[in-house]
């Protein structure tokens, strides 16, 4: 539904001393037009060029700390708003590769309401 929004193209950046990137990180909004418990957010899947980065490389902040995946499992008392940005960062040697490339966000949401998960996509053509 909101798929375009996933990504925030503007936001992406490197983390890390300029002679040792460690990853980097972007901006990300929900693509379900409510907001959600952490732990109801299954998977987020991040990928360069059409080859997704290791789960565990992934971490989520919404604005209370960074969380690995595993963590926002059971983050009982933590919420991503609707319309809220959210960080994401990856941990990725050597930063986001230079040139242009595509990255992609796939969000994977159980909705109390449906019999099944809300998948979402985005992807976007970014040149750091």
């Amino acid at each position: 539904m909101f798929d375009k929004y996933l990504i925030d193209a503007d936001s992406v950046q490197n983390i890390g001393p300029l002679d040792a990137l460690t990853g980097f990180s972007f901006l990300s909004k929900l693509g379900y037009y409510r907001g959600l418990g952490l732990s109801m957010i299954e998977e987020l899947v991040v990928s360069i060029d059409g080859e997704a980065l290791p789960r565990e490389a992934v971490r989520f902040d919404e604005g209370k700390g960074p969380l690995t995946l595993d963590e926002m499992e059971t983050a009982y008392d933590r919420r991503w708003p609707f319309g809220a940005a959210a960080t994401i960062f990856v941990s990725l040697p050597g930063g986001f590769p230079g040139g242009s490339h595509e990255l992609a966000l796939s969000q994977k949401l159980r909705i109390s309401y449906l019999p099944f998960p809300s998948f979402n996509h985005d992807k976007k053509r970014i040149a750091l």
